[in-house]
């Protein structure tokens, strides 16, 4: 499987949030973030905020 750049925008706060988590588990955010991403419950999580989400703007 190959590797796709994946480029967001956030604000510094969170930012700042991501390094400090990142830090005490001794990871680069990169890698921090990619992990978050990948754990097993990402899928129900996700189905869940998008159910929010829908409920949130109306969307049927």
């Amino acid at each position: 499987m190959g590797t796709t750049v994946l480029s967001l925008r956030i604000d510094g706060e969170l930012l700042d949030r991501l390094r400090d988590h990142a830090a005490k588990r001794g990871m680069s955010v990169q890698d921090y973030v990619i992990g978050a991403l990948m754990r097993d419950d990402f899928d129900q999580r996700f189905q869940t905020a998008v159910e929010e989400t829908e409920k949130f703007y109306g969307v049927t």
